[in-house]
Formats: C-alpha cells, structure tokens, sequence
C-alpha cells in the first residue's frame, strides 16, 4: 500500500493531481489572437442577397478556403459593418450577420446611370470593342481626377451608357462565413497601405480604392476570378 502523502512523479510513469492541474493551466494560458486593429485576416465566407423571391436568398459570392478573402483590419479597406461584425473573433470562429442597405453601398440611384459620348472611349477614333463592351467594367476619371469604376450598360453609334452605381448597390448584405487565420500585419504589409503601392479594390475586389485585375497583394479576395458559384470580386464586403 502506498502512503496518502506520497508523490507520484511523472517519472515515475504517475501524473498527480497537482501535475495534470499545472499542465491544464498551462495548456489554458495560450491566448488566441483575436481580430483587432492592424491584424491580418483571412476567412472564407459566401455572400448571399435577396433573389427575386423574397423568401429565398441568391449567392452573389463566394470566398473559399482554397481562395479566401485576405485583408488588414482597421485600415479601411473593409466596409464599417464588415468589420464591426468581425471584431474580436479569432480563428476556427464561425460568422452569420446582415448588413443593410445604408451600412453597405447605399441605395441604388438612378441619376448614376449616364449617357456618355462615343469618342470619350474611343481611341484615334475607334472604339476597342474587347474593353467597351456591354456588362463589362471600365476604369473612369472624375473632375478631381479620382478614378471610378462603370459598368457598361450599353453602346450605340453617338453614346457609351454606363452604371456608376456599385454592383451591390440598393442590396441587403448576408454573410456566412468562419475566420481561418488572424496573425499580426508584417511592417511590409502596413507600409504598403500607406505608399503610392496601397490599395483596396473598387467594384472589382476589396477596398475604397483601385487596383489591377480584382487583386493588390493582401487586399484582395482569393484571385477575383469568377466561378460557377459566384464570384469574390463583386463585393467581399467591402467598399
């Protein structure tokens, strides 16, 4: 028999209780990141928004793991709300949250659909059909010089009629989604947001901003290509 106040050491093949406790404690210790300021995020998620059914849902887009949507928090390549609903959680957490109209792209405006004259497209007076294009979008410039996504409605001999609205525009914003990875931005990263190089993505990816083809390196979602399921370039919560 052994005594009462004898130890078990781990040595000795034993745990005592105090043992399993200290290594519990420990194990408990280990914080979690969690989605704060300055953290770079990436989570899956799919986009859903009212179809023509009011009591069904159509998926406007999707974020994959495989292709997910990457961006630093707190810098303002993310819509408020997005955000807001994503604060405080860490990786492995699940989200599910609306966003209304107001708090995503706001109502949709008639007054932003403008007929717009043949020759501001064309170039030594041709018109590069591969770019001006029904449905497709083109890169404008304002009278303060701000670049400005259009969709192309349609194109006749004399006008280029175009949709200034966002995509997502006069839409409510449904989102599912979970974070799969939350870790601090790298000083590359954060000096990136601040330099002629930072962006965000207009209609085409993530951000108040512009950039290339649906993508600037850690703003982005996946590789803006569409797919059969949806897309992550129209939206991806952002503005």
């Amino acid at each position: 028999m052994k005594k009462k106040n004898e130890q078990f050491s781990p040595e000795k093949g034993f745990m005592t209780i105090k043992y399993i406790k200290e290594i519990t404690n420990k194990k408990t210790k280990i914080k979690t990141m969690k989605i704060t300021a300055n953290k770079s995020i990436s989570a899956e998620y799919e986009l859903y928004v009212e179809g023509d059914n009011a009591s069904e849902q159509e998926l406007m887009e999707r974020a994959s793991a495989e292709q997910p949507l990457n961006f630093i928090y707190g810098v303002g390549m993310m819509l408020p709300k997005f955000e807001e609903n994503l604060f405080g959680l860490s990786a492995g957490d699940k989200f599910d949250f609306t966003i209304d109209v107001e708090d995503a792209y706001g109502p949709y405006e008639d007054e932003n659909v403008l007929d717009l004259d043949r020759a501001i497209f064309e170039i030594d007076g041709q018109l590069d059909a591969e770019v001006v294009y029904e449905g497709n979008v083109v890169p404008l410039m304002d009278n303060e010089g701000h670049r400005i996504n259009a969709q192309v409605v349609s194109v006749s001999d004399t006008h280029v009629k175009v949709d200034l609205n966002h995509p997502l525009a006069g839409e409510t914003l449904h989102f599912k989604g979970s974070v799969l990875e939350v870790r601090e931005a790298t000083e590359k990263e954060l000096a990136a947001l601040s330099g002629e190089g930072g962006c965000g993505c207009g209609s085409g990816g993530c951000g108040s901003g512009e950039c290339g083809d649906g993508g600037c390196g850690d703003g982005s979602c996946g590789n803006g290509e569409k797919d059969e399921n949806g897309s992550c370039g129209s939206g991806c919560g952002c503005h």
